[in-house]
């Protein structure tokens, strides 16, 4: 009967278990900060959890917060994949060093739209927005701003002293498509509720010379849309304090935004944050904290008096 062969050692050291981490060049983490904040920026300003983008993605909350961080190194196709669950494109997450690279990057974008389209886009910076978008505003008010800030409450009050309709562009959504706004937003996704809002929004603005038009929070997001409004419409921004939004939405009996969510509040802030820079695009802002609804309903219609008024000077 013969031995069998002895097993075969190797000389070599054993390797750990784990890799450990990749270490990112010292010059490389300004740039992935930048890209992380944006990220995050982005996210809130769309109203997106982490939680959601980790689904969107499939990937895991805690990577998607390193690289918020700047702390992690994404590979491109991981950053693609963030953009396409953002609807935007991967060149978006870049951020431009300066000017010229700028120009750059709107160049190369320029370049994919037909030669009619890059013309409008040109037209719509070089006009004077104070003479050519006043005539086409009308008498309508678009009122924006997060949920809970008392768009719906204040603009059917106001649409009843101006004698005029009450518009709400969600409810007009849910009519066209016969669905609500979130399993709209969940079957087919942001990118089509925002061409679905759009659309709603050319058809009340074609039918109404004068209106009280109330918009979900979320139309800034989309900047053709928020364009349009802003073009065709006065535009005040309802704001309240973070802590007035929640509020009034937990007193509508309306629990979705703490359900499940113990940060519900800081995303909250995070949102209002994100997408004021948008907001304060408004022709005009009022605060609706500590305020009484009457008091709130006389001055939202002192705006509108003088935001009319342009129309004729």
């Amino acid at each position: 009967m013969t031995d069998t062969a002895p097993p075969y050692i190797s000389n070599r050291p054993l390797r750990p278990s784990r890799r450990p981490p990749k270490q990112v060049r010292a010059e490389n983490t300004r740039l992935l900060r930048e890209i992380g904040s944006f990220i995050r920026n982005e996210r809130a300003r769309q109203g997106m959890t982490r939680k959601m983008l980790a689904k969107r993605t499939n990937m895991s909350e805690r990577y998607l917060g390193q690289i918020e961080l700047g702390i992690a190194n994404p590979t491109v196709l991981v950053l693609d994949a963030i953009a396409r669950a953002l609807t935007m494109d991967l060149f978006d997450l870049l951020p431009a060093l300066d000017p010229e690279e700028a120009r750059r990057r709107a160049l190369v974008h320029l370049r994919q739209l037909p030669v009619s389209e890059v013309k409008s886009f040109l037209a719509a910076f070089s006009r004077d927005d104070r003479q050519a978008a006043t005539a086409e505003r009308g008498k309508r008010l678009a009122l924006i701003g997060l949920r809970g800030a008392g768009k719906s409450t204040l603009g059917g009050m106001l649409a009843k002293r101006l004698g005029c309709p009450f518009i709400e562009l969600d409810k007009v959504v849910e009519q066209d498509h016969g669905a609500p706004v979130a399993t709209l937003f969940e079957v087919y996704g942001q990118a089509a509720f925002r061409r679905y809002e759009r659309d709603a929004l050319t058809r009340v603005v074609a039918g109404n010379a004068a209106a009280v038009i109330s918009t979900a929070g979320g139309i800034v997001v989309d900047r053709t849309t928020f364009a349009q409004l802003l073009d065709q419409a006065h535009v005040v921004w309802i704001k309240a304090t973070a802590d007035e939004h929640m509020r009034r939405v937990r007193a509508q009996g309306d629990l979705r935004p703490m359900a499940h969510n113990p940060d519900a509040m800081n995303d909250l802030v995070a949102i209002l944050d994100a997408r004021a820079v948008d907001y304060r695009r408004a022709h005009a802002q009022l605060d609706t904290s500590r305020k009484s609804v009457e008091a709130c309903v006389n001055e939202l219609g002192e705006i509108a008096v003088r935001l009319f008024a342009q129309n004729s000077s």
